[in-house]
């Protein structure tokens, strides 16, 4: 049975005024997970800068431990495109290698790098080169989806393109809510591509408000269990065939107080038997 961990982008703003509380308050609600996103920063404050020098295994240790303390695992990170290019990957690798962190994950391209076919199959050579950078080091490298990634470009989709091109190695971490909202559909990825669905992100979203005319982003504000994806289907997929992990819970609503949504979305995801 996969584990449930948080995407942190969920209570940004709680985090970077009180990263110590925050992550208890995550840890107290029973996640045994946490999923960072972004640069690292030095301090967890409004004037925190990046990372940078001798930092920055200090940092990762620093961070590493209080985890430890709480019970918690990083399960991943969302790692900006710029800190896996060349000229930055080893201070990265570096990072992650201290704070014990082996799961990469892009959270996005550049969109002027991602205008056609070609540029998706240039984008999969590259992670096939940055996967066997890190595999000496026991990482992987990832790719989250957004909406775009369904939409086909040149008689395929984005996604296919890139997860068609790319080792096994590279994680897959399908965002069901934003490809539901793209138009795909989450159980049907995660079994095109087995074994390969490693870490996998539960962002509710609830379909019929689009039919009903309310509006794409407004269905993004139910939380789950009380969204319609199909989550039987998605959990059936990430059990059998998937390889899934971890389940990350990710809301990016303002309708709950994020602390409060996420503690919503774990204890439908308990009573859901997960």
């Amino acid at each position: 049975m996969p584990a449930i961990a948080l995407q942190l982008y969920s209570v940004r703003n709680e985090l970077s005024a009180d990263m110590p509380g925050t992550l208890a308050a995550v840890a107290q609600i029973g996640y045994t997970g946490v999923e960072f996103a972004g640069a690292p920063q030095i301090e967890w404050r409004n004037d925190a800068r990046p990372l940078g020098g001798c930092a920055i295994q200090h940092t990762a240790l620093t961070l590493k431990a209080r985890l430890d303390d709480l019970g918690l695992v990083c399960c991943g990170w969302h790692v900006p495109f710029a800190l896996v290019q060349d000229e930055a990957v080893d201070e990265t690798i570096a990072f992650h290698y201290a704070l014990g962190n082996d799961k990469l994950i892009i959270p996005g391209i550049p969109a002027e790098l991602r205008q056609s076919r070609d540029d998706w199959l240039k984008l999969a050579d590259f992670t096939n080169r940055l996967a066997e950078r890190l595999a000496p080091e026991g990482m992987r490298i990832g790719y989250h989806n957004h909406h775009h990634e369904f939409t086909p470009m040149d008689g395929e989709t984005p996604w296919d393109t890139f997860f068609s091109n790319t080792d096994s190695s590279v994680i897959m971490q399908l965002d069901t809510g934003n490809g539901i909202f793209g138009g795909a559909e989450p159980a049907r990825i995660i079994r095109a591509y087995p074994g390969r669905a490693v870490t996998v992100h539960l962002k509710p979203y609830t379909k019929r408000y689009v039919s009903e005319g309310v509006g794409p982003h407004a269905a993004f504000e139910p939380v789950i269990g009380e969204d319609d994806t199909d989550w039987p289907a998605v959990f059936d997929a990430c059990e059998t065939v998937g390889g899934t992990e971890w389940y990350i819970v990710e809301y990016e609503s303002s309708a709950y107080p994020p602390l409060e949504a996420v503690a919503r979305c774990w204890r439908a995801l308990r009573n859901m038997g997960k």
